[in-house]
């Protein structure tokens, strides 16, 4: 029986980059996609529909989960809340989803044991995120501990997020050594057909692209052009 990693993946570039790595590493890829009423929700399945097919994993799971749209609070989930797109600001931002990755990495914890999965890779990438406090390094590792300690005594997942410590222009590096198919990915917090450029998430992935010197293959708005 081959080792498996259960990996959380987006459909954006960091997600896919941490499958690929673990991939490389000699594991069997269990992906988990969530669909959680995101206003990029459509674009994002796709995308992972499309990179799962390329990376050619054992299983995926697309698992819908609708009270984040209920408790709100977040611009990527609440459509009367604007996403900013005035550049990157200090402190925690409106398009933080409340303890998201807490509860994607309880539900790949399940997923994990269900699989006999020893591995959930997460693409999180504390240094130079969006200033999201589920991104850190001490807090995934005592997401780990709480894995451990929740499930059966047998049982020892390792988070594994080899992105946590890199830029987004080495991310960018990353992927194209991988071989990562960055035109299927995407980041773009509210467009779907062509990338708004303007978003923190197209800010940062824009500028790793060219701080990596390489062009992002994805559509972005005409203006930007």
């Amino acid at each position: 029986m081959s080792k498996k990693a259960v990996c959380i993946m987006s459909g954006g570039m960091d997600s896919t980059l941490a499958a690929y790595m673990l991939r490389s590493q000699g594991y069997g890829i269990v992906a988990v996609h969530f669909n959680y009423d995101q206003r990029t929700v459509r674009k994002e399945l796709s995308c992972f529909r499309k990179i799962t097919a390329a990376l050619g994993v054992e299983k995926t799971y697309e698992i819908d989960l609708d009270f984040f749209a209920a408790i709100g609070a977040s611009a990527l989930t609440d459509r009367s809340i604007e996403v900013p797109t005035g550049g990157i600001e200090a402190g925690v931002p409106v398009t933080y989803v409340p303890f998201r990755n807490g509860i994607f990495l309880s539900i790949a914890a399940a997923v994990a044991e269900k699989e006999g999965a020893c591995v959930i890779g997460i693409g999180v990438v504390e240094e130079d995120s969006s200033g999201y406090p589920d991104c850190r390094e001490a807090y995934i590792e005592a997401m780990q501990r709480a894995i451990n300690l929740g499930t059966r005594d047998e049982t020892d997942i390792t988070v594994a997020m080899p992105l946590v410590h890199l830029k987004k222009e080495q991310i960018v590096a990353e992927a194209v050594k991988y071989g990562v198919p960055l035109e299927l990915t995407w980041s773009c917090y509210q467009s779907e057909e062509a990338a708004c450029g303007v978003c923190d998430s197209c800010r940062l992935r824009l500028k790793g692209f060219e701080l990596a010197g390489a062009d992002d293959p994805i559509p972005y708005a005409p203006e930007l052009k």
